[in-house]
């Protein structure tokens, strides 16, 4: 198939444009080369030369319809990514992610195309904390802990059901589980999902949303301060800085190796079975902050301790990972590569890769918007 890869020179979209490019595909990449990603906004050596780049925005409308108009499926990963800037860059965010996906759809419905199927990237982040098991009521969401709460250091969460304040334990979060999206970023990942879904539905196009819980591995920004959590500690572990951790560092999220989400968006583009449904693509295994932290630490040879700050950031959710199931049995998709494997990976493809610490820069900006 002629496919297009929106964001296809990023992270998730080079590992897509190869998976599909190895399957006997012909892609097709749209990317601003953001400097915020890509270092002086040049392309990034890793890009698959048997791809057609074309350096432009999926907010230019003209240029997105001629791409898509060649197309045949679309794999739209272009996006503002990160939870804390997009609290203050709104407009932004709510410009590349909601009307960059407007435009494609509206090209899409009001022109004669070829396009067979959509994949939009979603976000684990529009859950907002994950499902928690109480012992009196099963299976509850909890909302966002209270500013009040935080600052006591209480981390915890409680059952919110009337007259019921057990503590509860985190369990798997499926795709049933109300999205509570909690920060701009969250909000119009929710959106381009409900956007895209709904207009397969309505038209016919087979479409599918996958939500990716936190992806890692190689190709992933060090110099990035709002990239993933792997990165970041990364970065500052490379520099000869300590990780920074908020809360007690117990906080889990769940990790998953950029190959394993690759092989899900090739399973997704040939599964009929995924059709208009948002799909988890995680482990299923929660890893705390803190593990993660020692973890990069241990595999650099790094004797330096994460400083656990005891403090916490608006809108941060406590535990969230993914019930895998729905992917298995639709994509007939599972991880293949372990959390340390993935980890070993990420760090020996970065040994050689020189980064910028920006951390304390974009922490300093987190804290004059008042997000910290």
């Amino acid at each position: 198939m002629k496919i297009l890869v929106t964001g296809g020179a990023g992270f998730i979209g080079s590992y897509i444009t190869d998976i599909l490019i190895d399957a006997g595909h012909e892609v097709t990449i749209l990317d601003n080369l953001d400097p915020q990603v890509h270092e002086n906004g040049k392309i990034p050596d890793y890009l698959n030369k048997k791809a057609v780049f074309v350096k432009g925005d999926v907010l230019d409308y003209d240029l997105f319809k001629e791409l898509i108009l060649k197309s045949e499926a679309v794999f739209h990963e272009a996006s503002a990514v990160g939870v804390g800037q997009s609290q203050y860059e709104i407009k932004h965010y709510t410009d590349v992610n909601v009307s960059g996906t407007a435009n494609m759809l509206d090209i899409i419905v009001n022109n004669k195309h070829k396009i067979r199927k959509i994949i939009v990237a979603a976000s684990m982040s529009s859950y907002g904390e994950g499902n928690y098991m109480c012992k009196k009521h099963g299976v509850v969401r909890p909302g966002l802990r209270s500013e009040e709460q935080l600052k006591n250091s209480d981390w915890d969460l409680y059952c919110p059901k009337e007259g019921c304040h057990n503590r509860l334990t985190p369990v798997p979060t499926d795709e049933k589980a109300e999205r509570q999206s909690n920060s701009i970023y969250a909000i119009t990942k929710a959106t381009q999902e409900d956007l895209v879904l709904n207009i397969g539905k309505t038209y016919g196009i087979p479409a599918i949303a996958l939500r990716y819980f936190n992806v890692y591995g190689p190709r992933q920004s060090l110099s990035n301060p709002y990239t993933g959590v792997a990165a970041i500690f990364m970065s500052r572990i490379k520099s000869g800085n300590p990780p920074i951790i908020y809360e007690d560092g117990l906080q889990a999220r769940d990790f998953i190796s950029i190959n394993d989400v690759a092989r899900a968006n090739l399973l997704a583009l040939e599964s009929d079975a995924a059709n208009f449904l948002g799909i988890n693509i995680g482990t299923g295994l929660p890893v705390s902050i803190l593990e993660v932290a020692k973890t990069i630490a241990n595999l650099y040879g790094s004797k330096a301790e994460p400083e656990i700050r005891r403090k916490f950031r608006k809108g941060d959710v406590r535990n969230c990972y993914a019930d895998i199931t729905l992917a298995k049995k639709v994509l007939n998709w599972h991880p293949l590569v372990s959390f340390e494997d993935g980890m070993n990976e990420l760090i020996e493809a970065s040994r050689n890769i020189e980064s910028t610490d920006n951390y304390s820069k974009a922490e300093q900006e987190l804290k004059d918007k008042g997000i910290i």
